[in-house]
């Protein structure tokens, strides 16, 4: 919510109306904080924003920030849409290990591991498979009733373990150079995985922002009694929303086994459904649904990677590693509310001088100290 602007003309100077609109753009925030992230990577790494290329592909730290990001690009995406929804999908995380996990196991186990086809359909058994946990995820909001955190969270525990049995707890390494494609190769000079996200991402902006289906989502969060009485169903969106964002995860699994060429039920994708959330977040998404920023949460995730990158670069103890980011992350938010930039303004503002006196009352004064 925009802040109230209860300085008079008398009490501060007013800022230029194209400074106001620039600072209340809701990617402003993010952008900024992602532009001081990488300027306090130069203090610290002198070429940081140095790309070369080599043998026709770019390396970098900016490239890979990118690589590295684009699974959480990914998974944000589709936390996005549930958020939408009011809604949270914690099952994000178990995903990505399955998918990982079923797409090596079928390629480890094939007659030609390094085929074509192979490859396909190892990406169709995963993304099929991950298909059917967000429907699951969906028939337990939309029509069981289950709230979205307790579904989701079920799944969560639930499905590290079927990625460990998948795995049966071991670690399976793979060999194809088609896999590897997918996190790990190049094209058009480029990581394929950055491109990969970047037309997802592009896909599913014009997809809600051309047609009606990015209305009807934030009108299923905004208010979801009104939003039936008008004849929308809530229900299938649900659903649709808990697909999409498991098939995102789906994806972004197959980039991480495939970058490492092997697949780690118990490691794959751990954590990464909180940093999706804070990328939601910090994106400028509102958690209450009702609205939301696809291109917010690609900042949000790229802040979030960049955020990792800085703190491997700092050299931080792995045991407080957690720690700093999260007290990162709460600064970045409290940067990006408006109510605290606003009580933070407030302080700072001199005390505003009182009405000048009178002329009798000036003469009355004046007599009292000199009768």
């Amino acid at each position: 919510m925009t802040p109230p602007d209860d300085a008079g003309a008398g009490r501060r100077p007013a800022r230029a109306p194209g400074a106001r609109q620039l600072t209340e753009h809701r990617l402003f925030w993010p952008a900024a904080v992602l532009a001081a992230l990488l300027l306090g990577n130069v203090a610290l790494t002198h070429d940081f924003f140095a790309v070369r290329v080599q043998n026709g592909h770019l390396y970098g730290s900016l490239i890979d920030i990118l690589q590295f990001g684009a699974p959480l690009v990914l998974v944000s995406l589709g936390m996005t849409l549930v958020i939408a929804t009011r809604g949270i999908d914690l099952s994000v995380g178990s995903t990505v290990a399955i998918a990982g996990a079923l797409a090596c196991e079928h390629i480890a186990t094939a007659k030609d591991p390094g085929s074509l086809p192979t490859v396909m359909s190892a990406i169709a058994v995963a993304v099929g498979v991950a298909a059917a946990i967000g429907l699951l995820n969906g028939l337990l909001v939309a029509r069981l009733g289950v709230q979205p955190i307790v579904a989701t969270l079920v799944l969560m525990v639930a499905g590290r373990g079927v990625a460990q049995l998948i795995t049966d707890g071991q670690i399976i390494s793979v060999s194809s150079s088609a896999y590897k494609m997918i996190g790990g190769g190049y094209w058009l000079t480029l990581p394929f995985a950055v491109l990969l996200a970047a037309a997802l991402v592009a896909v599913t902006s014009l997809v809600t922002r051309r047609t009606a289906l990015g209305m009807l989502i934030e009108s299923v969060g905004g208010n979801p009694v009104a939003s039936r009485l008008v004849g929308i169903r809530a229900a299938g969106l649900l659903v649709m929303v808990y697909v999409v964002s498991a098939v995102c995860a789906a994806v972004a699994g197959l980039m991480i086994s495939s970058n490492v060429s092997s697949a780690d039920g118990n490691n794959a994708g751990l954590w990464i459904e909180l940093d999706a959330i804070l990328a939601v977040v910090v994106g400028g998404t509102a958690l209450t649904g009702g609205r939301f920023s696809l291109g917010g949460t690609v900042l949000g995730a790229l802040i979030i990677q960049t955020l990792s990158t800085t703190i491997y670069t700092l050299g931080v103890p792995p045991e407080t590693t957690l720690v700093f980011k999260a007290l990162v992350v709460i600064v970045v938010c409290l940067v990006q509310s408006p109510a605290f930039r606003a009580r933070l303004s407030r302080r700072r503002r001199p005390a505003a001088p009182g009405p000048a006196p009178a002329a009798g009352d000036a003469g009355a004064r004046q007599q009292e100290v000199h009768p």
